[in-house]
């Protein structure tokens, strides 16, 4: 999306740049799941572990981070972000030293603390920058540079840790200077000039005595938003099981480079956020393409269990043209007419990517049990249930909520 004068273009660019070091944070776990197998000597389900240290994080500290991105702004915040992220790295180079596999889930943890910060600061900014209708295109634009660093995360990765051939020790030099790299960077967005910004009637929290914490009873009369926690609770799921899990099945299956097989799931994201950036709202609504993505979710893993094992890999790619939009449409509609809990709203949307600790999860077990393959059937209530939020919750009315009308034009951001 090319901004207009309502959605700058210094800020954006700011921001994508966030995006790049939240994707390459996050995609460290999808190559870290078969490392990790052999480096420790665990079994598949324990090594599933990985995603759920980084991801509990979002539970347990998304208030707390949504107090701080009101306290100290949004460009402070991405700061001490940045330097959680870079503590955690650290740890990590310094668990493979002495070997200690809960030392180094206590370092994805805390950088599952830095990543739930920059989450609720880069997102929230990114939808109420600009029109509320184009939300979703702008997200989808950030996107791409979200997960082509995500993916690259593995080829980063993948030039001093041998899937073939593992050592810890290849890990320490590494990881230290990425998190040198990354409190540096740090640094730079606080002396850049990435501006503050409210969303729409959101000045009125501290007239109305809110603005040391969240107003938590208020956000419940917002269904719409409580649903869209939920929704993002299952979109979040759904897209780490597919990215986490592809190096890992093509590992299994004893495809060459099985490291670069998330690439697949990557290449599909991608193509569906030029697709949101392109039809998002010119010819298609924020909830149509959220209702779409998710029937093809449906279709998609139906299919993986269907096909022999060698086809069914590139449909787990396929999964990730499903997952693309989800979040660009979700977010944007649960924020919709929250005016003053529009910070306690994002904080909570925040705290339901936990989905991404807890399907991975459930599908390590069942793919002890059944088969990487058919395992990809617990995915099918998390869409079925985004397609009831598509079509039917995001569209409930606030209860008795004077501040805020939920309206048809799916926004009253900007």
């Amino acid at each position: 999306m090319i901004p207009n004068a309502k959605t700058p273009l210094l800020p954006l660019l700011i921001i994508g740049s966030m995006y790049v070091i939240l994707g390459f944070s996050v995609g460290i776990n999808a190559y870290f799941i078969p490392f990790v197998q052999e480096a420790f000597t665990v079994s598949t389900a324990a090594s599933y572990l990985i995603m759920t240290a980084t991801f509990s994080a979002y539970i347990l500290f998304g208030l707390p981070s949504g107090r701080i991105l009101k306290r100290v702004g949004y460009r402070r915040g991405i700061t001490v972000a940045f330097a959680m992220i870079a503590v955690g790295f650290a740890l990590i180079g310094y668990s493979a030293t002495v070997r200690q596999f809960p030392l180094f889930l206590a370092a994805l943890f805390i950088i599952g603390m830095g990543q739930t910060l920059l989450t609720g600061a880069i997102n929230s900014y990114v939808t109420i920058i600009g029109p509320a209708e184009s939300a979703a295109s702008r997200i989808s634009a950030m996107g791409i540079a979200d997960k082509l660093a995500l993916a690259g995360a593995s080829l980063v990765l993948g030039s001093f840790l041998d899937l073939s051939a593992i050592r810890l020790t290849d890990a320490v030099i590494p990881f230290y200077a990425i998190a040198v790299t990354l409190f540096l960077l740090g640094l730079a967005v606080l002396r850049s000039p990435l501006p503050n910004i409210h969303a729409e009637g959101e000045a009125d929290e501290t007239s109305n005595g809110t603005s040391n914490g969240h107003d938590t009873r208020g956000i419940w009369a917002y269904p719409h938003a409580v649903l869209g926690a939920v929704a993002i609770f299952f979109d979040v799921g759904v897209e780490i099981v597919a990215l986490g899990s592809i190096n890992d099945y093509a590992k299994v299956l004893g495809l060459p480079s099985p490291e670069h097989y998330v690439w697949l799931t990557t290449f599909g994201m991608v193509g569906g956020y030029l697709a949101g950036i392109v039809f998002i709202p010119k010819l298609v609504s924020q909830r149509t393409a959220l209702a779409l993505c998710c029937l093809l979710g449906v279709a998609t893993v139906v299919s993986i269990t269907l096909v022999p094992p060698a086809i069914s890999i590139y449909l787990v790619g396929g999964l990730g043209l499903a997952n693309s939009l989800l979040w660009p449409t979700i977010f944007p509609l649960a924020l919709t007419g929250l005016g003053r809990f529009t910070k306690t709203g994002s904080a909570m949307l925040v705290m339901g990517i936990i989905g991404g600790a807890i399907l991975p999860l459930v599908y390590g077990f069942a793919a002890e049990r059944v088969g990487y393959q058919w395992a990809y059937l617990v995915c099918l209530p998390s869409y079925l249930f985004m397609f009831y939020y598509a079509l039917w919750g995001s569209r409930i009315p606030p209860r008795n909520a004077p501040h805020a009308v939920l309206a048809e034009s799916e926004g009253s951001h900007g």
